[in-house]
């Protein structure tokens, strides 16, 4: 039972490990995303796009063995595991590009390098058009909360991928990638964990259909493309609330209970699609006590991660504020779920 937190990969340094060691964090997950730049007033996510040096190397096809030992040495001289990185499906492979071969290829090194350096676990997701979000609801102390209104967005659609992609298509090109980097993540013993489309919705969205949304799309991808334990599920709690409201539970009891959850984005919401807001842990419409039960009672462990945290109203407080509240819940959970 333990508690995980990103990092990104330019900040990875003694400070904010120190904070993280002090604040009860046990494994660290680390980020390579980067900045994209909003379409209109609807918001796309940087999701799909890896653009530190290290991730560009990794694209380019760079041993970066070193690079994630070094990373790794790190964070456990800090008294924490580095237990992941996460890195978005390349648009190369993901829309089946010229170079796909060459890049699902540069994505075996990738999981050889992890298993070399002993990092156990690499998150990932397979949406071209990273998340979308519409502008933010404000909430207790004036803070901001990351909001999907599904009217809102189809009011102002954002700038749309040409040529439309369908979901046949997609399908395709995610079972052509699974069929060859499933073999080499069991041989390099690093399981791969798929985060959910964000928002859930099994239509195109900014002209990619999305196929990562639905428990049936997972069920797809987990249970028949590939059905080994090495892919398996970064189950965000969030976006299956926002897609099944109270069947949200059934979903963790399912997928805990066929070992496909490698960890969960342990966060709250309210409301549910077509609009939903991300709130802090104690407000919003699950019951988090009743979700850790029944990650317990099927078999899950953790790492439990908070994810997402209101924006701060004010300069003088950052998200790592809202960081050290959310782990503190989430470990007074722990210790009375799990005793």
């Amino acid at each position: 039972m333990y508690i995980q937190d990103q990092v990104h990969y330019d900040n990875l340094d003694d400070d904010i490990l120190s904070f993280y060691r002090a604040i009860s964090v046990d494994s660290i997950h680390l980020e390579l995303r980067g900045g994209r730049p909003p379409a209109k007033s609807v918001k796309r996510s940087s999701t799909g796009v890896a653009n530190t040096a290290l991730a560009q190397r990794m694209r380019a096809g760079e041993d970066c063995t070193e690079a994630f030992e070094k990373a790794r040495e790190l964070v456990e001289s800090h008294g924490m595991r580095l237990n992941n990185i996460f890195m978005p499906c390349w648009e190369e492979i993901a829309l089946a590009m010229e170079d796909r071969d060459e890049k699902i290829g540069f994505w075996c090194q990738m999981l050889e390098s992890l298993g070399r350096a002993g990092i156990p676990c690499l998150g990932w997701n397979f949406k071209p058009m990273g998340n979308f979000r519409t502008p933010s609801d404000t909430g207790r102390g004036g803070v901001r909360y990351s909001t999907f209104d599904y009217a809102y967005f189809s009011e102002n659609q954002p700038e749309q991928y040409d040529p439309p992609v369908s979901e046949e298509t997609m399908w395709a090109n995610m079972e052509a990638f699974l069929q060859v980097v499933i073999p080499v993540a069991e041989k390099a013993g690093v399981r791969m964990a798929l985060h959910p489309d964000d928002p859930p919705i099994p239509e195109p969205l900014g002209g990619i259909a999305q196929i990562c949304s639905s428990l049936d799309q997972f069920r797809r991808t987990l249970f028949e493309i590939a059905p080994g334990e090495h892919n398996g599920m970064l189950f965000c709690q969030g976006c299956m609330t926002e897609l099944l409201g109270e069947g949200v539970y059934d979903a963790i009891a399912e997928m805990a209970s066929n070992n496909k959850i490698v960890w969960v984005h342990f966060r709250n919401v309210k409301g549910q699609l077509p609009r939903f807001v991300e709130v802090f842990m104690d407000e919003g419409d699950i019951d988090m006590k009743r979700a850790m039960e029944v990650y317990r009672d099927n078999g899950f462990n953790g790492p439990y991660m908070m994810d997402h945290t209101p924006g701060f109203a004010h300069s003088a407080y950052t998200r790592l504020h809202g960081k050290a509240y959310a782990i503190g819940y989430i470990r007074a959970l722990i210790d009375d779920v799990y005793g």
